[in-house]
């Protein structure tokens, strides 16, 4: 896991003195303010649960996060003194001055990259590469909460937007045909694909776990959201079959509003690749935006290509 400073702490001050002074008086600014640490930003409380997957399988060590940042090192010795702060174990880092760091996402053999710099993301995403933007949220870490949830979007997020593309004039009809004639056939994979099947791994090491200890509390759970129904559904069965993969829920809303899931699944990030579906009244789910595909060369789509 890849993640910017923007994403994981609330840069929001540093970003304006940035913006409205420029880049000398950044620096001051972050030399002043060294020893104050920054509170946390939207992408936090997902990024320290999902940490937490080593304390719970020490001799595997499944998981890594690392900062990729385009602050210079100077300016980001402020970022590195809150991580150790707030005890998360992050050890590498690139730190670009300015420039992108999104090139060095498979460098570091990250299954995703998520960033507050739309701009980052979308390049990513151009080049093949896993990223999504991290959208502005209340920030809610309850630390009586030790599970880490992640929900996702399945066509253009999991799935490639072939079944988008069918959908391209709107046509119901046309597009259940479409999947219904290839439920046999998995799709492929989408921009997040290999971060859901690594996910599932880390949910079997799990599974191992709980089959000796039947009092094991699970530390991780995924769900699927998506605006598909039947008969659209079968094809999202074959494919996880397929892939030898699965989600601890499975959601087919058939056009209903995802919040209404949202709110009581709680997740601690949800990935779409469409805005429209990436908002709630409360205003209090961590949300990500993944620009992929046809869904996001439009404006206006519904379902079932938002799904």
């Amino acid at each position: 896991m890849a993640v910017s400073s923007s994403a994981l702490f609330d840069l929001s001050e540093s970003d304006r003195v940035f913006r409205e002074e420029g880049p000398k008086a950044y620096k001051e600014f972050q030399e002043k303010h060294l020893d104050i640490i920054l509170e946390k930003g939207v992408a936090f409380p997902f990024i320290r649960r999902f940490l937490g997957i080593n304390q719970r399988f020490q001799k595997e060590l499944p998981v890594e996060v690392v900062l990729l940042s385009r602050n210079s090192a100077a300016t980001g010795k402020r970022v590195f003194r809150s991580i150790k702060h707030h005890g998360l174990d992050i050890s590498r880092a690139a730190f670009m001055e300015g420039k992108s760091p999104y090139g060095y996402i498979p460098a570091f053999n990250a299954s995703l990259f998520l960033s507050a710099n739309e701009e980052d993301v979308v390049n990513a995403i151009d080049y093949g590469y896993p990223a999504g933007t991290v959208l502005p949220t209340k920030v809610i870490d309850d630390l009586a909460d030790g599970e880490l949830r992640i929900a996702f979007d399945f066509d253009g997020v999991i799935a490639d937007d072939e079944s988008e593309t069918v959908f391209r004039d709107g046509e119901l009809e046309a597009f259940h045909q479409h999947e219904v004639e290839k439920s046999h056939i998995p799709h492929n994979p989408g921009p997040l694909a290999d971060l859901f099947k690594k996910l599932s791994f880390m949910q079997k090491l799990e599974d191992r776990v709980e089959e000796k200890d039947r009092e094991y509390k699970r530390i991780l759970r995924t769900a699927i959201v998506t605006a598909r129904n039947a008969p659209a559904h079968e094809r999202v069965i074959t494919t996880l079959e397929k892939w030898g993969v699965s989600s601890n829920e499975t959601f087919f809303l058939g056009g209903m509003k995802k919040e209404r899931i949202l709110t009581v699944l709680k997740p601690h990030m949800f990935f779409d690749d469409q805005k429209s579906h990436l908002e709630s009244e409360a205003g209090d789910i961590p949300m990500v935006h993944v620009p992929f595909g046809i869904a996001n060369q439009r404006i206006g789509q519904k379902y079932p290509a938002d799904s």
